[in-house]
């Protein structure tokens, strides 16, 4: 390990580290534009600058310059000094004077550097600047290219990240510019991380416009449902509306990348709301009172002739809640797998991502079983293509889709796991780390079983040389609540069809949208939840409640992950957090629950569960129940438009515009003013 001295600090760094790296571990800022952690070097920008000896006398880039044994750094001199100043004048020859109108005021590299290390002048006042056309870049990306830069972290986000080579750089010298290929909307589905990355205002956020200033805005650390993944982000407010998502950086989960659905699919939290009590009297709604809703659901006949399914974007919390509640009233008629799947959820390790997002990128072959990860869960098809640079091997059970690496077809049908090619055998035989995913899909399919069969014969749950354990089986699921309702016990051995087969009299759909509730003819059909979406439609009596943003929780994702969020906003009229509306339910239904409040909630959840109270990977243990190979059936995968998942989303007018655009290739179809 090289051991150098920065400004008379000396510094021990591990052997490849650069000479930016060693700075930053001796506590010096190191000023930056092009350099990203996460993406390769550049070398661009110059604003790095470092004088080093032994070397020649004059300033170094730092970004680019391996640490050596014996160096001396200053990050300080007069040299220095001078050179971050020319370089800063350099960089704004050409920009334009925008700061009071930019969107990026406030939050710009640029902005806040030329401050710190610029000189207060510009000898090139006089000199006439360069223009450049703005670039068309989707529903999601605002572009102001005069203001660029050319740092390149946008092109190295999508090719090495997104692994969509979309963005480049076209013409040479002054007339570089950077675009999209032929100007075309970015189509893929972490695309608006390039504004996250942008030190500059060329690449803003076309629906956050104009909207706000960061001073103006109430930050709360909460977590994403529009998935499986646990994306962990913070949601800025003001007043009572939530106006950005942005990522929070967890290696571990997310890293600092969110979806673009996760991040966008917010101006829905403010349409089609629902925010007052309704009832349906002769097929058509009307406005009513909690009270009236209460007693219509009161005389309803009980027992245990009462159910209840839960939505893909619950919290633990509001589960358990109304676990509790169907068990004081005698019934165990509870689902959360909306869609009627019946895998078995006997043991948890067998639905679980055990590799752990971090762990699959270190995989050297992976079999993925019904599973479009671009769709489903595209933060964890980003840490399959970095197992793919390592060298893994990708193999595909399913239709085709657009992967973003080197990937095998094996065809679409769950019987060729029963006879896989030679190749594929060989190789997850072979492999030091074998991993398999099996998606939604492949659980629809009747693959479950199969999957577990070749974990078996594979020897995916192993130790390795180094002493460290390896479970290479992992069930991929695309519901938020998933995890945690499995956790709780909230599935049946049969799926929906256990709740439709007891015919109950009181059915309770806690935000589920996804159901078919022509099943469940003849009962009174209660919708607890957000939106005027399916389930609302399909409803006798909805009381409305709080989405994500609007109430504290624990969601666990889909490597059983426990993270705990926030209450950014309250929610609209007389709608109120879930629990709450679970427990009044209780009163007038002459039953007794165990908590008045969400701390006695959330205390009587965790002595349940005690896994449920403490944040980070819940221990299942790593014991894979056997399966058998005899499997057959196509596989379809459950995500045919990847924003228009949920009824946050289907609300949203900027998810809708990217599914007409980049799904359909169509215009947005909007009504006349």
């Amino acid at each position: 390990m090289p051991k150098l001295t920065v400004d008379g600090i000396e510094v021990e760094v591990p052997a490849g580290a650069t000479v930016l790296q060693a700075c930053e571990a001796a506590g010096k800022e190191i000023p930056r534009f092009c350099y990203h952690e996460r993406l390769s070097i550049a070398g661009n920008c110059r604003m790095c600058l470092v004088e080093v000896k032994p070397g020649p006398p004059k300033p170094q880039a730092s970004c680019a310059l391996p640490a050596g044994d014996g160096q001396e750094i200053r990050t300080d001199s007069e040299m220095v000094k001078k050179a971050r100043e020319g370089v800063m004048e350099f960089l704004l020859i050409n920009h334009p004077l925008d700061c009071p109108i930019c969107d990026q005021g406030g939050e710009c590299d640029l902005q806040d550097q030329s401050l710190a290390y610029g000189r207060g002048g510009s000898r090139y006042a006089r000199e006439n600047k360069r223009a450049v056309t703005e670039k068309y870049m989707g529903p999601l990306i605002k572009t102001v290219m005069t203001r660029c830069i050319h740092c390149t972290r946008c092109v190295r986000f999508s090719e090495e990240v997104a692994g969509v080579d979309e963005i480049g750089a076209l013409y040479r010298g002054e007339n570089m510019q950077i675009t999209t290929y032929l100007e075309h909307a970015a189509k893929h589905e972490l695309s608006a991380n390039v504004i996250d990355l942008c030190p500059v205002g060329a690449l803003t956020s076309r629906p956050y416009a104009f909207e706000a200033r960061p001073w103006e805005l109430k930050k709360t650390l909460s977590i994403d449902v529009s998935d499986a993944v646990g994306s962990n982000i913070r949601v800025d407010s003001r007043g009572r509306e939530v106006l950005r998502v942005l990522p929070r950086i967890n290696d571990d989960v997310n890293e600092e990348w969110i979806s673009d659905k996760a991040r966008y699919q917010i101006d829905g939290l403010t349409s089609r709301r629902l925010d007052q009590v309704w009832i349906k009297k002769r097929g058509k709604f009307q406005p009513a009172s909690w009270d009236e809703a209460f007693k219509a659901i009161a005389k309803v006949k009980a027992g245990k002739k009462v159910a209840a399914v839960a939505g893909d974007m619950l919290d633990c919390e509001t589960m358990f809640a109304a676990r509790a509640l169907l068990g004081a009233m005698g019934s165990k008629l509870i689902e959360s797998r909306q869609t009627g799947m019946d895998y078995d959820v006997s043991s948890l390790p067998a639905v679980n991502f055990n590799s752990t997002f971090a762990g699959i990128e270190h995989a050297d072959a992976v079999l993925i079983i019904g599973s479009q990860l671009r769709s489903e869960a595209p933060l964890v098809n980003v840490r399959l293509a970095k197992a793919v640079k390592r060298g893994a091997k990708i193999f595909v059970v399913g239709p085709e889709w657009e992967t973003t690496y080197p990937a095998t077809f094996l065809g679409s049908d769950v019987s060729v796991l029963g006879n896989l090619p030679a190749e594929v055998e060989e190789t997850m035989a072979g492999a030091k780390r074998p991993a398999i995913i099996i998606g939604g899909g492949g659980f629809a399919a009747g693959a479950h079983g199969a999957s577990l069969a070749l974990a078996d014969k594979w020897n995916l749950v192993r130790d390795l040389e180094d002493g460290s354990a390896w479970n290479g089986y992992n069930a991929l699921h695309f519901s938020a609540a998933r995890m945690g309702a499995l956790m709780l016990g909230f599935a049946q051995k049969g799926g929906i069809a256990d709740l439709v087969k007891a015919k109950p009299a009181l059915l309770f759909a806690l935000g589920g949208d996804e159901v078919d509730f022509t099943q469940f003819e003849g009962a009174l059909k209660v919708y607890i939840g957000h939106h005027g979406d399916k389930g609302a439609h399909a409803a006798d009596i909805i009381l409305p409640a709080a989405a994500y943003t609007e109430k504290a929780g624990t969601y666990v994702n889909t490597e059983g992950r426990v993270q705990f969020a926030d209450k950014a906003v309250f929610a609209p009229g007389d709608a109120r957090e879930d629990w709450t509306i679970l427990r009044a339910l209780a009163d007038a239904l002459g039953v007794s629950v165990y908590f008045n409040t969400f701390e006695e909630l959330q205390a009587a959840m965790v002595a349940a569960v005690p896994a449920l109270g403490e944040e980070g990977l819940a221990d299942y243990g790593s014991d894979l129940p056997k399966g058998e190979l005899k499997a057959s059936g196509e596989i379809s995968y459950p995500i045919k438009d990847f924003y228009l998942t949920n009824p946050i989303a289907r609300a949203s007018v900027t998810m809708q515009r990217c599914s007409a655009e980049l799904v359909h290739g169509e215009d947005l179809a909007e009504a006349a003013e």
